[in-house]
């Protein structure tokens, strides 16, 4: 959760100022987009929750395939395929379905991951940095934040039009990821 003390517009100054961090390779290639802020904030949804669970088992509900197969889609939809690589330019395969026997194949790749901290995912590649076929979608960042015996578990999702935003809304993102973190919550009380 960003600190109440410094404004968002001081938040994105900072992060476009800072060194290129080894473990994000692509930041160096990123260009500086023109209103970058005003698209940042357009195009971008958020989930925030204090959870009472510990950071460290919510992580690892994240991280383990076993797990995520529990909580990733809101009930009745379920996870039956899971397959992840844990590393920037790791792949992800995550197949959901439907009641109705539908599969939603949600290929990815992860761009940034700190143990127990934060992990940053998109649709942009499968993997190795391989494009995927199609427009990407948007790019995710699940943060958990320590608080007391609680943690402060964040998912900003921000999207590459405000077009793939309103079609993420319109899907139902606030509930259907607000339904997820609330099996989130109740899978890392279990561990």
């Amino acid at each position: 959760m960003p600190r109440p003390d410094i404004s968002r517009k001081k938040q994105i100054q900072t992060i476009l100022s800072a060194p290129v961090d080894p473990r994000r390779p692509w930041a160096e290639y990123c260009p500086l987009t023109p209103n970058l802020e005003t698209k940042m904030t357009t195009y971008e949804m958020s989930l925030t929750r204090l959870m009472d669970a510990p950071a460290d088992k919510l992580y690892r509900c994240w991280t383990t395939p076993e797990l995520m197969k529990q909580w990733f889609a809101p009930k009745p939809y379920t996870t039956p395929i899971v397959e992840v690589d844990h590393r920037p330019g790791g792949a992800s395969k995550i197949v959901m379905k439907s009641p109705e026997g539908q599969e939603i194949p949600c290929p990815g790749q992860y761009l940034e991951v700190v143990p127990g901290k934060k992990i940053v995912f998109t649709d942009a590649f499968i993997g190795d940095w391989v494009p995927k076929d199609g427009a990407p979608f948007m790019v995710a960042t699940i943060t958990f934040e320590p608080e007391g015996n609680k943690t402060r578990y964040t998912a900003t999702v921000r999207h590459w039009s405000e077009a793939d935003r309103k079609k993420h809304e319109e899907m139902g993102f606030h509930k259907g990821w607000g339904q997820c973190a609330e099996q989130l919550e109740a899978l890392a009380k279990t561990i």
